[in-house]
């Protein structure tokens, strides 16, 4: 039996590897898994790059930073598996719903907030609004709505970093005027009365890239057989994650203080997508995409988009070689190798027009039948893998 160590944070996207490990799944591949809960992404990542872990749960974007060296040495990452999509709400202060009429269209609710925080910041209290890291898809999803709303993320609002498990916290403390985090804590600052939901990044990003599994690229070469093996144990787990006779009871064990550590209540309505926005109206669909639709399959061109929206905030540098190296962090082929002969659902492309799926739609695949679901952005754009730097531009102008 081999040990994987595995880094992850107290979140509901942690759940395929606590599921692996509690019902076995990792032991029929031959492993055994060690989780190791941290508080910050900063540790997952830190133990990950200096050997203490041997795979982490990780932010997509800070795997794409570590592996081109922002802020920071390289070190090169690999993420063949990923672990759900979307997942992250909007929330303000109870003060700041107050001062905006929230409205049942996103794009509408995102005028009226950019329009406050341009007033705020012209009167020298600009609002403070909390992510989970820099490099995190949650300041990616945040700014990109924002801009779009008419507001400048860079001079508007002021964008702090609070970890997940603190968030709560820091509204009740009046820290902060706004966030965007995962689950479970976005709800408990809900439910304590301190904070608003006011939107999903499902609604921005209808199919939006988020957690991975990321290892080292020395560690994908070193033990190759046990990376493509943990791949099996996570897809496998991704089924039982899915199916709603599963649900209370995998609620139940997220909800203990080694993984979570929150309300099972609160985890079960993640993990069935009954986060709504606003008390009075319908849970927003697809909120969290565990493994449905090839959802673990680490499309190239989430990755390029993910550069994309580095690159427009001046995180990363704007050339062809950042996307064509931030792309090549994403593994499909270990992902195809890992499933082949599995029944699994294989897609034939590695990357694909994101955003350009209005309402289901089946694609070619070498393995199984697959059927992608709606991925639209909330204003319609486009990102064309193979037009990256035109849609940067665009973006920038």
């Amino acid at each position: 039996m081999s040990l994987l160590r595995i880094g992850f944070l107290p979140l509901v996207d942690a759940v395929l590897p606590i599921v692996a490990h509690e019902y076995g799944l990792a032991e029929k591949e031959g492993l055994r898994l060690e989780l190791h809960r941290d508080t910050s992404w900063a540790t997952v990542r830190d133990r990950l790059i200096y050997g203490q872990t041997d795979a982490a749960h990780l932010l997509a974007p800070l795997a794409l930073a570590t592996s081109l060296g922002l802020d920071r040495p390289a070190v090169p990452l690999a993420a063949p598996f990923m672990l759900g999509l979307n997942g992250n709400t909007v929330n303000v202060s109870a003060r700041v719903a107050g001062m905006i009429d929230l409205s049942e269209d996103i794009a509408e609710t995102g005028r009226r907030l950019a329009a406050l925080a341009k007033s705020e910041a012209d009167a020298g209290r600009p609002l403070r609004i909390a992510v989970v890291h820099r490099y995190s898809s949650h300041n990616y999803m945040l700014r990109y709505w924002l801009a779009a709303s008419g507001c400048d993320p860079d001079r508007d609002v002021v964008i702090v970093t609070v970890p997940p498990p603190f968030i709560a916290e820091a509204f009740a403390l009046g820290e902060i005027d706004g966030s965007c985090v995962g689950e479970p804590w976005n709800s408990v600052a809900a439910e304590r009365g301190d904070a608003v939901t006011i939107a999903a990044t499902s609604q921005i990003w209808n199919r939006g890239v988020e957690k991975l599994l990321a290892c080292r690229l020395t560690t994908l070469d070193d033990r190759r057989d046990e990376i493509t093996a943990l791949v099996r144990a996570l897809h496998a787990a991704g089924a039982v994650a899915e199916d709603p006779a599963h649900r209370e009871d995998i609620a139940a064990m997220l909800a203990r203080p080694e993984y979570v550590g929150q309300s099972p209540a609160l985890i079960a309505r993640a993990l069935s997508s009954r986060i709504s926005v606003r008390a009075d109206a319908p849970p927003v669909p697809d909120f969290l995409v565990l493994h449905r639709e090839a959802a673990n399959f680490p499309w190239r061109s989430q990755a390029m988009w993910l550069y994309s929206q580095m690159a427009r905030w001046r995180h990363a540098p704007l050339d062809a070689e950042g996307f064509e190296k931030a792309a090549s962090v994403f593994r499909p082929d270990i992902y195809r190798a890992a499933l082949a002969g599995t029944g699994a659902i294989l897609p034939n492309a590695s990357a694909k027009v994101e955003g350009a799926i209005a309402a289901p739609l089946g694609v070619g695949t070498a393995s199984g039948r697959l059927i992608m679901g709606p991925d639209r952005f909330f204003d319609g754009r486009l990102f064309d893998p193979e037009k990256a730097l035109e849609y940067l531009a665009e973006s920038r102008s």
